[in-house]
């Protein structure tokens, strides 16, 4: 261990320097804590939201849900930066920009249902004219797509009376017959659905122009809604009946990490993967019907599913890898030529201090051979032997060995030849 380190010390050194060095410049880790704009308590969004909360706190994700007005303020707050996440119906976009934020695409069908008494002929939406119309409150995303898909209709505005009443407070006032119409957009399992449905009172119109409409809007799409789907034992709805459907979509601040991303559409998966009355499984998330444009990770992960290290290492391990692996290149091409040059480089400090010991013994030698007195060959003896002495407790590798014991011998050839001027001198003298 000793002679590793002696070796390749200084290149682990430079190495660990790197490294830290490098850390400072890798990309910042994912947020611990993020906040999701849910949507009204007890509504569809705010139940995916939960869903999806508690998916991300098996990755030590904390997640706050705020309950909202709906998907115009889920949108308005996500472009705000008030939320970091947003369920948000698609079609909003062209009315309120998607400048800021990304979707990760729809995660399942919210179809617009057109209630009516069936008193009234409804055979589609332009028979809205004259009626009281229940179509959603003011900035919410069912009154955003209802007034549009009226007005092409052509239904204008002015022409039927807007009742500002959504889902449950919207069934209730056309059974209560307060309204007329009740145009709701609603996932399927809404508990108001099946009493609506039932109603002998009540009509569901079958929307013969999904089709056109899913043309026209690429982020509406026709649905069937089967014979005794909503309650196969009083078999509601009693005919197939189609509808026009948007989608909900997650919609994320643009600059909301990556790894976050992912999570968001692997707890889509698990939420809606497994299909709904409305899709088959698979179906969702997806990355068609988004009206916002699609995230890059979003995209790579619909395109290529979750990463390679994503797939062999838990969550924490593949993001830190992932953020650490731009490093590998540099620091690989560091560590070759350190690595390569450390032996050379350690042959060449070991033989250094060998030859700095050879320049003393060179000097010593020459004040030997320059001495005139028996007092100035003793002290060069003196240090001659200073150096013996200190070249003996030197360790060197075991290839170094014949270098070492070389500069000994030579170290006794000197000092002999320093004895015998000295006895010389004194066999003159007698």
């Amino acid at each position: 261990m000793k002679n590793f380190l002696r070796v390749y010390g200084a290149p682990i050194a430079i190495v660990v320097l790197g490294l830290v060095v490098a850390f400072m410049f890798m990309a910042p880790a994912p947020p611990k804590r993020i906040v999701i704009a849910g949507g009204g308590a007890g509504g569809a969004y705010a139940a995916t939201a939960d869903a999806y909360a508690k998916t991300l706190g098996g990755f030590d994700v904390a997640v706050e849900v705020l309950e909202t007005a709906g998907s115009v303020d889920n949108l308005a707050r996500v472009k705000s930066g008030q939320a970091d996440v947003g369920i948000v119906q698609t079609g909003l976009a062209s009315d309120l920009g998607q400048d800021g934020v990304r979707s990760l695409g729809a995660a399942f069908y919210e179809p617009l249902w057109v209630f009516h008494r069936r008193d009234i002929r409804v055979e589609g939406l332009r028979d809205v004219e004259g009626r009281r119309v229940a179509i959603g409150p003011e900035g919410s995303g069912v009154r955003v797509l209802a007034t549009l898909l009226l007005t092409e209709a052509g239904a204008a505005p002015e022409s039927y009376t807007a009742v500002p009443l959504a889902g449950q407070a919207a069934a209730a006032a056309l059974q209560a017959g307060e309204i007329d119409i009740a145009i709701v957009v609603s996932g399927p399992t809404a508990p108001w659905l099946p009493g609506l449905a039932g109603d002998p009172d009540i009509n569901l119109l079958s929307m013969r122009e999904a089709h056109a409409l899913a043309r026209r809007h690429p982020y509406l799409d026709e649905v069937m809604l089967y014979r005794g789907v909503l309650d196969l034992e009083a078999i509601l709805p009693r005919e197939d009946v189609m509808l026009i459907a948007p989608a909900a979509q997650i919609v994320v601040r643009e600059d909301l990490h990556p790894a976050i991303q992912s999570l968001l559409i692997e707890a889509a998966l698990a939420a809606h993967g497994g299909g709904s009355l409305l899709s088959d499984p698979g179906h969702f998330p997806a990355s068609q019907l988004s009206d916002i444009a699609i995230s890059d990770e979003a995209s790579r992960y619909y395109e290529n599913g979750p990463s390679f290290l994503r797939r062999v290492f838990p969550y924490s391990v593949a993001n830190f890898l992932e953020r650490a692996w731009v490093l590998a290149i540099p620091l690989v091409t560091l560590m070759i030529p350190l690595i390569r040059a450390a032996p050379p480089l350690y042959r060449w400090r070991i033989r250094r201090k060998i030859y700095v010991w050879y320049n003393d013994l060179r000097d010593l030698e020459a004040a030997g051979r320059a001495a005139t007195s028996a007092e100035d060959r003793m002290e060069v003896r003196a240090k001659l032997a200073d150096l013996q002495e200190e070249t003996g407790k030197v360790e060197v590798p075991v290839s170094y060995t014949d270098d070492l014991y070389r500069l000994r011998a030579h170290i006794r050839f000197v000092a002999e030849l320093v004895d015998r001027s000295s006895a010389q001198e004194r066999h003159a003298r007698i």
